[in-house]
This record gives C-alpha cells, structure tokens and sequence, in this order.
C-alpha cells in the first residue's frame, strides 16, 4: 500500500497539475495522501514537521535568486532594454536567418538573468513580425523561442544565473561554472540541434508553399514600444553581460580571496565560504545588475515603482510553486515504502551514480512538469546519497552538477509544463500546430546533449 500510495500521488499530481489546479494545493495534499495509505505515520506532523519545514527551507536557501531575477527581468522589459537587444539580433541577422535570431535574441537575455517568460512576452511581438516577414511558419515559433529560452541557457552554458543552475550547488559544493567545458558540449548540440531542426522544417514548409500562414492577431502582438523609447543596444546589453562578468570575478578571484571564518558560528549556521559563495555570487551580481539597469534607464521607465513592484510579486508564485514540490519530495522520501524506490534508483546503474541521477532528476521533472522542482525533489530525497557513491568512485562533483541541470531540462517540457502552456497562449497557438517541433528542441535534442555528456563524463 505504501508503494501504491506514491506512485498513486506521483500520478495524480502530473496529471491535475495539467489540468490546471496549482501545486500549492496538490503538494501538501497529495504527499498527505501518499502518507495515510502508508499507514501508522501521523499526517498533522508530518505537514506541519517534514512538509512545511522543506519547504521553509528552500525558500530561505533561494528566494533571493527568485526575486532578484524576476525584478531585473522586469526592469529590463518595461526599460525597453529587452526589446532593444532582441531587435539588434534580428536587424544584424536578418529575415534570412529568421530562426537563428530569435533564438539568439531568447539566448542572449536568459543567459544574462531575464526570467523565461518576460524574454517570451518581450521577444514575441518581434520574433512573430520577422517570421511573417520571412514567410516562415508561425507554428514554428514557440519552438524557436522554447529553444533559446528554455535549454542551453537555462541548463548547459556555464555562469548562467537559471535557479537550475544553482539548485544543485549544496548539494554538491560547487558553483554555477562547474563543469565548464561539459556544459558548454552540451550546450552547442543544443542549439546547433535545434536550429538545424527548424530551418530544414522551415526548407520543407517552403519546399511545399507553406508559408506565414493565416493568423489573428493576439494581445502580445501589441506589446511593440515605440522604437524611439528604446535605449540604444550598448547601454541595454550592459547589465546582461554585468551579470555574468560580476558572477564569474566573485566565483573565481573576490570571494576565494576573503576569509570568513565568522560563517562556523551558530548563528550563521555553522558552514564555510564555499558553501554559500556560488548564491552570494548570483545576489550581487543580480543586485549591481538590477541597479545599472535602473540608473541607465530612469527616464525610459513609465513607472519605476510599479515595475519593481510587479516583479517581487512575480517571484512569490514561481518559488513557492517549487518549495511546495520540494516539501512533497521531503514527504515522499520520509515514507517507509520509499526506501524500495530508493534502492531501485540507486541501483539502477551501479557503477555509473551520474547515469542513476540523470534518470531520477530527468523523470520527475516530466511527472511534475517542472525542471527546478523536479530536480529539487531528486535532490532532496537522493541527494546525499548520489553524492556520497560519486565521491566513492572518484567521479568530480562538478560533473554531478551539470548533469543534474541538464536532466532537469529534458522531460521538464513535456505538454503540461506550465511554461510551454504559457508559450502557447502567448503565440495565439496550440499544442496540435506547434508541441511536435517543441518536443524536438527542447526534450528530444536536450536529452542527447545529456547522454553525450554522461558517456564523455564516464571515460573521461
């Protein structure tokens, strides 16, 4: 009954969480669920205990990250400066490589800290235009702007500030560099995969006359500042490359340097700098970002307040969505039946621990539809263990790490991921007309990247 009970729970939250109903009422709900056909476990303490308190946890480790990166995705948006830099791209590129600069333009600010969804409402109204120009499909979009947003920026290319990328930092001691040389293998394959994917399905399309298309128009097509608002590319870029620079000098050079033996107190909860310099280095540089945005845009902004205002409320959904999946994850893993699941996962290639990790990571990502949340639950409940057979078999930390980001986002962006539903609505198109070409770039492609870097990773 109590294997039953979670993979019954497991069931049940990929498939409500599709229907629409929010996590914050499954996770506690069904995890308790989870609890009762476990039997003789009291389900009271349990929430208030093992749920509340993983939950209250990873808000205090990351909710930082998620609201300094929604606030500087908002300012970057409502200064113009998202927009200016998508419209350098597609200027320079041109309707020839329509697809190539969308996808750049999406590439360019996630990787410089842009949440994946202002960069889809900013780049849309853009990326449709050129496409429309171009007579490229419209149903190809989504998948262009899944493509720069959603994969090798988000998992794969070193420094970027994704909270995927610096979930599995405790858990591993390393930062948001690791692996350097892997992630970037994987990234190329990415992004190379999938733009050769679009433009031989665009090739074909015009091979058969199929072009733009007939379409209504949406409300995000209505998003287009006026060009003469927009700052000019050298200023708007600005903060997105500060982001990383600052990242990279407080990962290597600022940070090792200093002493912070203060950090043992109990007070300060008893660690070391190289525990929490990898989240240090993502809040200062986000918090320099955000303010250089601000001082180079302050008379572009129609109202600072509210743009501050509307991205710290925009955190609060996303972070407490994932927290809630992690204390289900703490819940499940506290189970007595979970024990059996365990020892299947770590069991399922011995001697390989960074191949078990990926699966685990990579499958409860598709069932909850959620990269962070379901490589936070993978972590949460398997973490220590994974870590404690890679050491045992000399494997590099570093290496754990990028493929745990990498396994996140693979079966993450299956039809009920909350960000390919929002994609759609913003493109004015279906699941029928576009997922197909979705699932390429963003599932199928991600998932080779993966397993490149875990059998290059293994003889290496």
């Amino acid at each position: 009954m109590g294997l039953l009970g979670i993979f019954l729970s497991l069931i049940l939250l990929m498939y409500l969480a599709y229907r629409g109903i929010t996590v914050l009422i499954l996770a506690p709900l069904l995890s308790l669920m989870a609890v009762a056909l476990s039997g003789g476990l009291p389900l009271l303490a349990t929430y208030t205990q093992v749920f509340m308190g993983s939950l209250g946890g990873y808000v205090i480790t990351y909710f930082p990250l998620f609201l300094l990166g929604a606030i500087f995705g908002k300012v970057m948006a409502d200064s113009g400066a998202a927009r200016s830099i998508a419209e350098w791209i597609v200027d320079r590129l041109g309707p020839g490589r329509a697809v190539l600069a969308v996808v750049l333009s999406c590439g360019v600010l996630t990787y410089g800290g842009v949440s994946l969804f202002v960069v889809a409402f900013a780049v849309y109204p853009i990326a449709n235009a050129l496409f429309r120009r171009a007579d490229i499909p419209k149903r190809l979009l989504p998948a262009a702007i899944a493509l720069g947003s959603f994969t090798f920026t988000m998992t794969a290319f070193p420094g970027t500030p994704a909270i995927q990328n610096a979930i599995p930092m405790p858990f591993f001691g390393t930062n948001v560099f690791a692996a350097p040389l892997f992630g970037l293998l994987a990234g190329i394959i990415m992004l190379a995969g999938g733009t050769i994917w679009l433009n031989r399905r665009a090739a074909a399309a015009a091979s058969r006359s199929e072009g733009y298309g007939d379409h209504p128009t949406t409300a995000a097509d209505a998003n287009l500042r006026d060009e003469a608002d927009l700052p000019p590319f050298a200023l708007a870029v600005l903060p997105v490359v500060a982001v990383i620079v600052l990242n990279a000098a407080l990962t290597w050079f600022i940070f090792p340097a200093m002493t912070a033996d203060y950090l043992a107190l109990p007070e300060y909860g008893e660690t070391d700098l190289a525990a929490v310099a990898g989240i240090w280095a993502i809040i200062v540089s986000l918090v320099v970002s955000i303010c250089l945005a601000i001082g180079l845009n302050w008379r572009r902004f129609a109202d600072l307040r509210e743009s501050v205002n509307a991205g710290t409320m925009g955190s609060l959904l996303p972070i407490f969505n994932t927290a809630s999946e992690v204390g289900y994850g703490a819940v499940i893993a506290s189970l007595p039946a979970f024990t059996i699941i365990r020892d299947a996962v770590l069991g399922l290639f011995p001697e390989n621990p960074v191949a078990s990790l990926a699966v685990a990571v990579n499958v409860l990502a598709g069932i909850t539809g959620s990269a962070s949340g379901g490589m936070s639950i993978a972590l949460q409940t398997l973490g220590a263990q994974f870590a404690e057979m890679g050491r045992a078999q000399g494997i590099s930390m570093e290496l754990m790490h990028r493929v745990t980001a990498l396994a996140s986002g693979g079966f993450d962006a299956l039809p009920h991921n909350g960000a390919v539903i929002t994609l759609l609505a913003i493109t004015g198109l279906t699941h029928k007309k576009s997922y197909a070409d979705i699932f390429v770039v963003a599932v199928a492609i991600p998932v080779v990247a993966l397993i490149t870097v875990i059998v290059l990773g293994s003889v290496i």
